[in-house]
């Protein structure tokens, strides 16, 4: 029997270049068929990425928002074959696209270039 479920959310947060490299190696991880754990600094909310989730035999993410809603998803998924190579090559597109103006002064501190 499939189940289907529709949901909507939205998830505000900040993104700098350490946050991009972090989803990089997930996808490295992912690849592997290994779990992995992404944004998990205690501001952030924590997405966690199952490469097999063994109950619905499909990969899985969990987003649990403890710092700020205490909310918590759960999403068993359907992914399309190569779905990481597609991620990889938004990735790329985010890098490219990045704002040069941004300027990274010390570890996880940035500031506008003037």
């Amino acid at each position: 029997m499939g189940w289907e479920y529709e949901v909507s959310g939205r998830l505000d947060l900040s993104l700098f270049p350490g946050d991009l490299d972090g989803w990089s190696h997930a996808l490295d991880v992912l690849a592997t068929g290994r779990d992995v754990c992404w944004m998990d600094d205690d501001h952030s909310p924590e997405i966690r990425g199952q490469a097999l989730n063994e109950e619905h035999e499909t990969p899985a993410v969990h987003v649990e928002d403890v710092a700020r809603s205490s909310i918590s998803v759960f999403l068993p998924l359907r992914l399309e074959d190569g779905w990481i190579d597609g991620q990889r090559k938004l990735l790329q597109l985010v890098r490219r696209e990045w704002p040069s103006e941004v300027l990274q002064t010390s570890p996880d501190a940035y500031e506008w270039r003037r």
